[in-house]
């Protein structure tokens, strides 16, 4: 699991396009949770990137649905830079 201060980050980044007021958890998915669109996402995709200085592959988007997994993913590509 990814670490707090990851999601908190994340967390961060979201709270401003959380228009439902969604209560943020790990699991939360930005498509049915979040009712986030795909430019919105794409949108928050370079924030994310921006702030932990990545890229997040683009073959890898499709399969990162919860916030969780979009923590593990940053984890993982800062791990390997």
């Amino acid at each position: 699991m990814a670490k707090a201060e990851t999601l908190e980050t994340i967390y961060g980044l979201i709270a401003p396009i959380n228009k439902k007021g969604i209560d943020l958890k790990p699991g939360a998915t930005f498509a049915v949770d979040l009712e986030l669109d795909s430019l919105t996402v794409m949108d928050l995709v370079a924030e994310i990137e921006d702030e932990f200085d990545i890229v997040l592959p683009l073959n890898m988007l499709p399969d990162l649905e919860t916030i969780e997994q979009v923590a593990d993913a940053v984890e993982k590509i800062v791990s390997e830079g």
